[in-house]
């Protein structure tokens, strides 16, 4: 199976308002709720391409229990440990008014000890036995130490189970320290780490340590550098609906391909492909397995030359 590791799952949640008062009461017209958490948006997108997908979470509270029971739901396994307090809400308000549409409130959701670290740290041994990869994504519970994923990382390189992160700030820069097997960054993400978003002055500022790298570039796609090759690759859609979720249903397609054993170009394409299918989905961070389908021909892909 595919092993998703998200240490700080949330309920992603939209909240309609028409105006908002400062000092006064305001009432929310409609709430529309999803299971949310990078994570949790990578195991959903295998889940619904057809791959047997495991999620290992910290979990707390009546928050956590609807997270589960939602991925259930959809195929997922479910793993973790059990956190006191409750698992984060997330709130994207929607409004006619631009002066607060899409400003978002983020619950601060539970702390993670060094007892619970530890405990967590044995669950992902025990389910890393029966995983063929693994992807990790997203930030920690409050009180996390700096190299959590590092510390992950190490315990699955002594199993030999390929990693691909998606994390940036210092859990990135200590889990580079380390070295792993695939990479997802943003432009924004690959600007802060080597100062530019040239796949090719990543490349260079990786220094060999990663040996998948996926620098997704928003409507411009995703630069991909996979077997000493680097492709270009997009698809054009017409009616985007909402991107929120588009950069993990990406890794969730590429790990489903690498899973897979296909070439290069079929890892581009179901990344694109992915990423590109939750955009026509009012649902936050889910796709349409057929929309997946229907997109996979239309990939446009490019290669260009990568200086060892």
């Amino acid at each position: 199976m595919i092993l998703s590791v998200c240490p700080n799952p949330s309920i992603d949640t939209y909240a309609w308002l028409d105006n908002f008062e400062s000092g006064g009461v305001n009432r929310i017209k409609k709430l529309e709720e999803y299971p949310g958490g990078k994570g949790v948006h990578v195991a959903l997108a295998i889940a619904e391409l057809g791959g047997r997908s495991k999620l290992l979470a910290n979990w707390a509270g009546n928050n956590g229990d609807w997270i589960k029971k939602e991925c259930i739901n959809r195929n997922i396994e479910i793993s973790g440990i059990q956190l006191p307090e409750n698992n984060r809400k997330c709130y994207t308000f929607r409004s006619k008014n631009s002066d607060f549409k899409n400003t978002e409130l983020l619950e601060p959701g539970p702390s993670l000890d060094a007892k619970k670290l530890n405990e967590f740290k044995d669950k992902f041994k025990s389910e890393i036995a029966n995983a063929s990869l693994i992807c990790m994504s997203g930030s920690w519970p409050k009180n996390t130490p700096n190299d959590a994923y590092a510390q992950l990382i190490e315990i699955a390189g002594k199993s030999n189970v390929k990693v691909i992160l998606d994390c940036s700030g210092i859990q990135l820069e200590e889990a580079l320290k380390k070295g792993f097997f695939g990479l997802h960054l943003n432009q924004h993400e690959a600007v802060k780490l080597c100062g530019s978003s040239s796949i090719k002055k990543l490349l260079k500022k990786l220094d060999g340590k990663v040996k998948l790298v996926a620098l997704t570039k928003g409507k411009d796609g995703l630069d991909l550098f996979y077997k000493g090759q680097i492709l270009t690759s997009n698809v054009v859609i017409d009616n985007v609906v909402s991107t929120v979720g588009s950069g993990d249903c990406l890794t969730g397609g590429i790990a489903f391909a690498v899973y897979k054993k296909l070439e290069i170009e079929e890892v581009a394409a179901y990344g694109v492909a992915s990423g590109a299918a939750n955009c026509l989905s009012e649902t936050l961070g889910m796709f349409k397995k057929e929309d997946v389908e229907i997109l996979l021909p239309k990939v446009q892909i490019n290669k260009s030359e990568h200086e060892h």
